[in-house]
């Protein structure tokens, strides 16, 4: 077998690794314990660079845990942790005069194993189960509070008169998500590693699915055909909630910078804002900017507020004024009627002649640059 000098021994000190190229292949050494070993540097998972991976000693020896999602393997012997049948590839190393060889070819081959879960199948397929005729009404509530303690949230039970009136007037299919009983991690900015790092669904929901986005995944992009976000404000803000789950929402935009492809098709969105003080508009900007960037389109006037201004401190008598508002009724049920009516227009047009005027990965001037360190 031909081998193949990559790097001088003393550029790969005692406890280090580095990315190589052999050909056209990149190559992660590791020099740890005395022994120079080398794997195939594109994790089996979504391409990571194991070669700049943390590498630790758990399990039965060596791991390196690739930086994108942390999938291991033993830098020996290339078997994934146990567990996993994953074998990713090996090289035999050889070392003349000062210099690191590798052989040309692996002598273990790579193998994925099936990881595939059921519960991500309508996901990863995108079974949509919308058509010309539904009306499928998804709200989601963003409030928060404690499980064992409820309390009256104003947000929420707008959200619910709207729905309500959806079911009984307009003939809607509803549901109702409420964030706080979906245990899901936050975004950990894989994004920021690559953008091939962060894909759909979510890479937190494709290692765990059951993690609770799964479902705000599967009801937002697959089954509604209207988006009804409610949201306390929080210093000025929608909460915090809200944008734990809009920062795992990048998987959906990103499919437009990694693939041209808009998942978001034909969906509505509007809004309920609720708070003790005012910045309803700033909150509805904030979420309005980020909905249309997933691609929603939105009716006229498409947020409704309750606010009783900057001095009601008093907020005892904030349910209380709430719960006697004929405009609360009123405008909860406008604001359903103006998001069914915007439905149906937008159900008469062609979603596939919708662009997306968002950046994408060629749009860079440094997209043709080689980064040493990745695997693209």
């Amino acid at each position: 077998m031909e081998f193949i000098p990559v790097l001088k021994l003393d550029e790969l000190p005692a406890e280090s690794s580095k990315i190589v190229k052999a050909g056209n292949k990149k190559i992660a050494l590791f020099h740890y314990n005395n022994k120079i070993t080398a794997l195939g540097n594109a994790c089996l998972h979504r391409g990571g660079p194991l070669g700049i991976g943390h590498v630790k000693a758990c399990y039965d020896g060596l791991y390196v845990s690739c930086p994108w999602h942390g999938w291991e393997y033993n830098i020996q012997t290339g078997s994934a942790a146990p567990g996993y049948e994953d074998q990713q590839s090996v090289y035999e190393v050889k070392i003349d005069d000062n210099q690191i060889l590798i052989s040309s070819e692996p002598v273990i081959q790579a193998k994925k194993a099936f990881h595939d879960s059921p519960l991500l199948d309508d996901l990863k397929n995108l079974r949509y189960q919308t058509s010309p005729t539904s009306l499928n009404i998804l709200g989601i509530s963003a409030t928060n509070m404690h499980k064992d303690l409820p309390r009256f949230s104003t947000s929420e039970d707008a959200l619910e008169k709207s729905l309500a009136f959806a079911t009984e007037q307009l003939g809607a299919e509803t549901r109702m998500i409420k964030l706080r009983d979906l245990e899901f991690r936050h975004c950990e900015g894989y994004y920021s590693q690559h953008m091939q790092a962060c894909n759909w669904p979510c890479s937190i929901t494709e290692m765990n699915p059951e993690d609770g986005m799964t479902k705000v995944y599967a009801d937002m992009i697959l089954w509604a055909d209207i988006v009804v976000m409610a949201t306390p404000i929080r210093w000025g803000q929608a909460s915090s909630l809200y944008y734990k789950m809009a920062e795992r929402l990048n998987t959906v935009q990103n499919q437009i910078t990694l693939k041209n492809k808009i998942l978001v098709k034909n969906k509505v969105a509007a809004f309920i804002i609720t708070g003790g003080q005012d910045n309803i508009q700033q909150v509805a900007g904030q979420m309005m900017c980020f909905f249309t960037d997933l691609g929603f389109a939105f009716p006229p006037f498409s947020f409704m507020g309750w606010s009783r201004g900057w001095t009601a401190e008093d907020m005892d008598k904030n349910v209380m004024q709430f719960k006697k508002s004929d405009y609360v009724v009123r405008a909860s049920k406008e604001l359903m009627e103006n998001t069914v009516e915007t439905l149906k227009q937008l159900k008469r047009m062609n979603p596939d002649k919708i662009t997306a005027p968002k950046p994408r990965k060629n749009d860079s001037w440094s997209s043709e640059i080689e980064n040493p360190d990745q695997n693209y």
